[in-house]
């Protein structure tokens, strides 16, 4: 790998949007590829200077900031992928909606949110090639590499901001469909049930229902019956790591397709009736719009590899 990248001195006279950024985190994203063990030593060095002053990593910007950055040598970052994959091309033809402040993505199933074990890139690493002139594009929220649907990316900081604090405040609607096992109850309309997340050796996470787990909280209502399943409506209260997916497990309705949570058995059943994936998939999301504050709604119809599963079972 060749040294690479921010060898010179960089001097940034901080914009308006990024108003009350700390410092660590401005840097964190300026700065890509360059391990924050790097980051925190050159703040504490006082090499970073704010206005040709010393700052600390909790500092929080001020519109107008004049910042010098100091050269800093790091291994080349992997590249960003090629616009020409077909993964990365077929992406523009899933986004949803698109202004100055927000795109909405209908993510394809099998394709992670972003790169990192053992992945060369994701859905934002993408959306980054093929919006080389944004300066700014983050992850609003997340979904499982294997479950397809709306997804959320804010382009100004601004808008980040805004979103996060709906999703704190719970005003984010996120709506799910899942195809379960055997029959969901009329009358099962939540599961509350604690979550606790695992790591194993091998690096794979695994979440379980647990007494010391983080609080958690799924709705849910009938879709449609089958002979063997359910499809059903999931909207998650809390936004823990596979709390769909386990707490479907924990009421005895594990969802279809799932490899981490579902007998080999099933997922074997349904497989040869033209199941290959995990069936769960952000159906639709609506929030404020950060700038405008019109009620903002998006429907991702399903794949048409599910909506034939569906057929087959009818």
């Amino acid at each position: 790998m060749t040294d690479k990248a921010f060898d010179k001195v960089q001097f940034i006279t901080i914009e308006p949007d990024l108003e009350g950024q700390r410092i660590d985190n401005f840097l964190r994203t300026l700065l890509k590829g360059v391990p924050k063990s790097l980051i925190y030593r050159i703040l504490r060095k006082g090499e970073v200077r704010i206005n040709k002053k010393r700052v600390k990593p909790e500092y929080k910007l001020k519109a107008g900031d004049f910042a010098r950055i100091p050269p800093i040598r790091v291994a080349e970052p992997n590249a960003a992928p090629s616009t020409k994959l077909n993964k990365v091309a077929s992406l523009e033809s899933n986004i949803l909606f698109e202004d100055e402040v927000i795109i909405v993505v209908n993510k394809p199933s099998g394709m992670a949110v972003h790169g990192g074990s053992g992945l060369s890139f994701g859905v934002i690493e993408a959306l980054r090639a093929l919006r080389p002139q944004a300066k700014f594009l983050e992850l609003v929220h997340r979904l499982d590499r294997d479950t397809s649907g709306c997804l959320l990316i804010a382009k100004k900081r601004s808008a980040l901001k805004h979103l996060h604090e709906q999703l704190r405040q719970k005003t984010v609607d996120k709506r799910y469909q899942a195809l379960v096992i055997g029959h969901w109850p009329e009358n099962r309309f939540k599961v509350k049930a604690p979550l606790r997340k695992n790591t194993l050796k091998s690096g794979e996470r695994l979440v379980c229902v647990a007494e010391d787990g983080k609080p958690s909280e799924t709705r849910y209502r009938v879709l449609q019956r089958y002979d063997k399943a359910t499809l059903i409506e999931a909207s998650p209260i809390t936004g823990r790591t596979h709390q769909i997916r386990v707490h479907c497990l924990h009421a005895g309705h594990a969802i279809l397709g799932d490899k981490k949570y579902c007998e080999d058995d099933y997922n074997e059943e349904f497989a040869k009736k033209g199941l290959e994936r995990l069936f769960l998939h952000a159906f639709s999301l609506s929030y404020i719009h950060p700038v405008s504050t019109e009620k903002m709604f998006h429907e991702a119809p399903l794949s048409e590899e599910l909506q034939s599963m569906l057929k087959n079972l009818s």
